[in-house]
């Protein structure tokens, strides 16, 4: 039943979902006329704010491009790509290869987003190699697994609020993680979409004719070309040594980070990565060369990433996404706030992608709010920090890296995820107003 009330989405997100940067052009315009129309910006204010935000996201763009960069480096090695194809032997169908990776990206979402998002890229084309799956379902399931990210344990909201001079510290204090990640709502919720998840992704499992598949040979990375080795510096690009010894200084410097009680975060995971791919591939040359093959997917992050931001940034300086945020919540009791909060993180997530900046421009308006009507503090914060990345699964801002990964289109995946939207936001609603 689940396979058949999928394919409409499937056929309409196919038919009209455009390329990311078209939809991100479409969400700028989207955001100028709500702005003027909304708030009574003039024109040259909204253009003036755009423009001022636009490179706002310099910094996170580069890291994004890193994680696809590096972790494909890493996962192109022949140790960490034999593993993978090890891992991906478990599973003997396209059933269990549905839900193995699906497990597997949840798993790694929870842990760490950045993680999740590569691991889940590279654990599905190991698995397409080996197994005769419908590709598009086998990526929008390893894609579908970051759902749970912002409840795990590098959620940026409970992260915030948990760490002393927060900017909201004056009204809500500090709030320790075991009230926020580690309570017993949030691990419930956990459990339920770590059950049901991975279900409903094996649910959606096309028939054979009904499904796409890609060989296995187009999956596989092409050879290195042959070096002569005749020049000094040919032996220098193909000796061990230079290679070994950054790599190694780079490992040391994660041991000793980590032994001094340092934690999980985006910049962290890509130096691992890249100085495991260092060391893993052997020479210069061979990093290299891998290099040339991960670069190309990133295109989509460096074009669209800057207007994000300057979406972002009108979406905050005119008030726009406090208006939408207030709107929202205007209506809402005690009991219902936090589902509206996680209704509202939904919506302004598509235009403010971010789980910093969701807090920063929810906080002053669903705080008093939570005051004012009494409810929970901390479940509303963390319905923020669900709404947030709830909508996600349809956001193409975040599945970018995946996309590249995978070789796949937005349209491709996104029609699996729009059921998985529907089906998570009832069930994270209903245990946001229930527990």
């Amino acid at each position: 039943m689940l396979n058949s009330a999928a394919k409409p989405f499937v056929k309409l997100v196919e038919r009209y979902l455009p390329d990311p940067y078209i939809f991100v052009l479409l969400l700028t315009l989207l955001v100028f006329g709500a702005a003027m129309l909304v708030e009574q910006q003039t024109p040259m204010m909204v253009m003036t704010q755009w423009g001022e935000g636009f490179w706002g996201l310099l910094s996170f763009s580069m890291q994004m491009l890193l994680v696809l960069v590096s972790g494909f480096m890493l996962a192109s090695t022949p140790l960490v790509k034999g593993m993978l194809d090890k891992l991906a032997a478990l599973a003997h169908s396209p059933g269990k290869a549905i839900i193995l990776v699906t497990v597997v990206s949840l798993f790694a979402s929870w842990i760490n987003w950045g993680f999740g998002l590569v691991v889940g890229a590279l654990f599905a084309k190991a698995l397409a190699r080996q197994i005769k799956v419908d590709y598009r379902l086998l990526v929008a399931s390893a894609y579908s697994g970051f759902v749970v990210w912002h409840g795990g344990l590098a959620g940026s909201v409970p992260l915030t609020i948990a760490t002393p001079g927060h900017f909201t510290e004056q009204q809500i204090g500090v709030i320790p993680t075991s009230d926020t990640i580690f309570s017993v709502f949030n691990l419930l919720l956990l459990a339920i979409l770590f059950i049901v998840i991975p279900l409903v992704n094996r649910l959606m499992l096309p028939k054979d004719n009904d499904s796409v598949f890609v060989e296995a040979s187009k999956l596989q990375e092409p050879a290195m070309p042959e070096s002569d080795n005749t020049r000094p510096a040919d032996k220098l690009e193909n000796s061990p040594v230079l290679a070994q010894l950054v790599g190694f200084a780079g490992l040391a410097y994660l041991i000793q980070y980590f032994v001094a009680g340092g934690g999980l975060n985006l910049n962290i995971v890509n130096f691992l990565f890249l100085f495991l791919a260092i060391i893993l591939h052997g020479t210069p040359k061979r990093l290299l060369h891998c290099l040339q093959q991960a670069i190309q997917g990133g295109a989509g992050i460096v074009i669209q990433f800057p207007f994000y931001a300057g979406i972002m940034a009108v979406m905050v300086q005119s008030g726009l996404a406090q208006t939408m945020s207030q709107w929202l919540i205007s209506f809402s009791t005690a009991d219902t706030l936090a589902v509206y909060s996680f209704i509202s993180a939904g919506i302004v997530n598509i235009f403010v992608p971010s789980g910093g900046g969701q807090w920063a421009v929810q906080a002053p308006v669903i705080l008093p709010a939570a005051f004012e009507l009494g409810a929970d503090v901390k479940k509303v914060a963390m319905a923020v920090a669900w709404g947030d990345a709830w909508t996600n699964l349809i956001q193409p801002f975040w599945a970018l890296p995946v996309l590249a990964i995978a070789g796949l289109k937005a349209k491709d995946i996104m029609g699996f995820c729009l059921v998985q939207l529907i089906i998570t936001g009832t069930i994270i609603a209903s245990v946001l107003w229930l527990a």
